[in-house]
């Protein structure tokens, strides 16, 4: 019998040493130099980004719930454009192409989520071969954002080197809703 153990005669102890951190080889972990901080600001622009277009559908689900799914509402089209426009404004607080089109598309995509879930939840009844009011609309606006988003997420990669948040956020801003508006017309449509 050999005593070469699971990872078999050949592996080298030193390659494998070498993928881990000496903090954790030595027993202590070590926390990053730089962790998230909950006291800066472009740490609470970029949790609001990503809460934008739900804490604008419960809004809108608790005031003033859709009653009919037949035609996109104005509130739609405002959900829409606050989960692209918030996806935008996480995307904008980043530096860097790959960091820039991560938080935006990431932001869309957790945003729409929400909005969906929310729909679901907060839809009351369940009905037969016909989808509740705020589901229907929760999902058209989730569409909707997440094209936006995704549209936002072209342009902050493109200005993503520029020094100025205001000029990465803007571009994308715009782009972004249009995309919102466009993809809740054309999904409401069908």
């Amino acid at each position: 019998m050999s005593d070469a153990g699971p990872a078999g005669p050949d592996l080298d102890r030193t390659d494998a040493d070498d993928l881990v951190p000496i903090s954790v080889r030595l027993g202590a972990v070590v926390p990053p130099e730089d962790p998230e901080d909950w006291t800066r600001p472009l740490t609470w622009v970029a949790a609001l980004g990503m809460l934008a277009g739900p804490l604008v559908t419960l809004a809108w689900f608790l005031a003033a719930p859709p009653t009919d799914a037949a035609a996109p509402l104005p509130a739609t089209y405002v959900v829409a454009g606050a989960l692209a426009g918030g996806a935008a404004a996480t995307g904008a607080t980043q530096l860097g192409t790959a960091r820039a089109w991560t938080a935006t598309v990431g932001a869309g995509l957790f945003g729409a989520l929400v909005v969906v879930v929310l729909g679901v939840v907060m839809a009351g009844e369940r009905q037969v071969q016909v989808a509740s009011p705020t589901l229907a609309h929760a999902v058209a606006a989730g569409l909707g954002g997440l094209a936006g988003a995704a549209a936002a997420a072209v342009v902050a990669a493109v200005v993503s080197r520029l020094r100025s948040r205001l000029v990465r956020f803007a571009p994308a801003l715009a782009v972004g809703i249009a995309g919102a508006i466009l993809a809740v017309a054309a999904v409401m449509a069908g």
